[in-house]
């Protein structure tokens, strides 16, 4: 009979107890329910297109051929743009890293509707292979060449040989300024021989071996010529030693002179 009383009352004891952890446990429950509510109103507030969109602009950086129109229209090219928190930074990158001109893209969120585009552009050191223009590291990059303000030196190449012509360009250059001239053309042809254009028209013959050396006979050849040199056409210096002098017919040079 102990025993059986201490059961009936130990099981009565605990109802209330069991009352007061169901109304926790309900309680518990309510306050997740209703801070996921407040959640799910807040993400669907502010993925709201009509909430906070995108609508302001601001385009930074030390811009010559990069326009404020022409990144709208690369966004404007975007299948859909996303509110302030949707909308998915890498995706304006892309948009803007495929315009000519454009070499850095950095882009960043402004509350509540701004974006902040950033940009770089390709500096033009030269123009490649007649349509294309490569930067000082001798990359190839597209940009509108009739924009160009200012000269460029032209450099021909077969493909993947940019950065070798516009460092050999470099190498040339300050030995060809020492004559008061100036490479107008650099060329690599598909047999790897090397040809110059300078500004007085004089086209240079240099093929594919000793480049230095031939490019260092040519000045000694030049000194010498005077005032001779305004009538050589080209120079071949694809010889161990010494060269050969092509000249312009004498009739060509005096229609160039009346005119």
């Amino acid at each position: 009979m102990v025993e059986s009383t201490f059961s009936e009352n130990r099981h009565l004891f605990s109802l209330p107890s069991l009352k007061k952890h169901a109304l926790e446990g309900s309680f518990f429950v309510m306050v997740l329910l209703f801070i996921g509510f407040l959640f799910y109103t807040t993400l669907t507030w502010m993925w709201d297109d009509q909430r906070l969109p995108l609508s302001k602009i601001v385009l930074q950086g030390d811009l010559t051929y990069v326009t404020a129109g022409d990144v709208q229209h690369a966004f404007s090219e975007i299948e859909h743009i996303g509110t302030f928190m949707s909308q998915d930074i890498g995706v304006l990158q892309e948009s803007l890293e495929a315009l000519p001109w454009v070499s850095v893209v950095s882009i960043r969120k402004q509350w509540p509707d701004t974006i902040k585009v950033f940009l770089t552009e390709y500096q033009a050191a030269a123009i490649w292979n007649g349509n294309m223009l490569l930067n000082e590291n001798g990359q190839v990059f597209n940009g509108d060449i009739g924009l160009l303000k200012g000269d460029r030196v032209k450099l021909y190449g077969p493909d993947g040989t940019s950065q070798v012509v516009i460092e050999k360009w470099r190498q040339i250059t300050p030995l060809i300024n020492s004559l008061g001239l100036t490479v107008t053309s650099l060329v690599l042809n598909e047999r790897r021989a090397w040809q110059i254009i300078l500004d007085n028209g004089i086209r240079l013959e240099l093929g594919k071996d000793s480049l230095d050396e031939r490019v260092e006979r040519f000045i000694s050849l030049y000194n010498e010529l005077g005032s001779k040199a305004n009538q050589v056409s080209y120079i071949d210096l694809r010889y161990d030693t010494g060269a050969a002098v092509g000249w312009f017919p004498e009739q060509e040079l005096e229609e160039s002179t009346d005119d």
